[in-house]
């Protein structure tokens, strides 16, 4: 608190001071194997949740125009897809997560931002499973 410079006979001023903080979290784009020729992996999607615990996700990757695919610390990938107009291949170096409260990234509620600035809400999360033909 601060406090102004009292008179004798005048009235004591008091201001208070507010200090927030944020904390954003980087999302770094998964490193591609060269060394390793696998077949691609083809992904069929499933009914995903509607939010992912922040601290689970690893890394993630662009693989289509309007969705960012994330692998999680269990293995399993899930695809964001961003709301409309706004384009994955902006997100090519990674992405910003502000943490949370509940330490979730919720469809419908929560926002990534590329490095170069650009800020794209989550439509949907679609759990991705491996296409076993």
């Amino acid at each position: 608190m601060l406090l102004a410079p009292a008179s004798a006979s005048g009235p004591v001023q008091l201001a208070q001071v507010t200090i927030e903080q944020r904390v954003i979290i980087r999302v770094p784009l998964a490193r591609q194997r060269s060394a390793q020729v696998e077949p691609p992996v083809e992904w069929q999607e499933k009914k995903g949740p509607k939010c992912l615990a922040i601290r689970s996700i690893r890394g993630a990757s662009v693989t289509a125009k309007n969705s960012i695919d994330m692998t999680l610390i269990n293995g399993e990938r899930y695809r964001a897809r961003l709301e409309r107009g706004c384009r994955a291949v902006d997100f090519w170096s990674g992405f910003y997560v502000e943490a949370t409260r509940d330490g979730s990234l919720c469809s419908g509620r929560d926002m990534i931002q590329a490095r170069g600035g650009t800020e794209c809400e989550i439509d949907t999360f679609r759990r991705l499973v491996a296409d076993d033909e």
